[in-house]
């Protein structure tokens, strides 16, 4: 057992879609985003930061599950955490009907939510 998650809701009529990710070494990932439905998934190689609206950003290691709960969430990062090596993951999502898998936030949105975003690293 990986992982046994109750996710907050199921979209109605959803569909599924499992999709392998692939990002070169330090790849960014995708920008923020949210999803209709709650996703899952799991890395196969390498590391992926990984940060959602309102908990800090981590790394998830080969090996260790992920999930988010979608919705209304944002998800900040999924980029490649590694600058020396490609990270591969595997998600399954779960979508409302009609609507994308995915969708990209925009900075106004962001600009208005960012006291939900949980406190940044310190680089140094």
């Amino acid at each position: 057992m990986l992982a046994d998650i109750k996710p907050p809701f199921i979209p109605e009529g959803a569909s599924g879609m499992t999709v392998l990710v692939e990002w070169p070494p330090g790849h960014p990932g995708t920008p923020p985003h949210r999803h209709s439905g709650p996703c899952f998934g799991y890395v196969i190689e390498g590391a992926v930061r990984f940060e959602l609206e309102g908990e800090p950003e981590r790394v998830i290691k080969a090996g260790e599950p992920l999930w988010e709960p979608g919705g209304d969430v944002i998800h900040y990062q999924n980029g490649n955490a590694l600058s020396d090596a490609p990270t591969k993951f595997v998600v399954v999502m779960l979508s409302a009907p009609g609507r994308p898998m995915l969708t990209l936030v925009d900075e106004e949105e962001l600009e208005k939510r960012a006291h939900l975003r949980a406190p940044r690293p310190s680089a140094g």
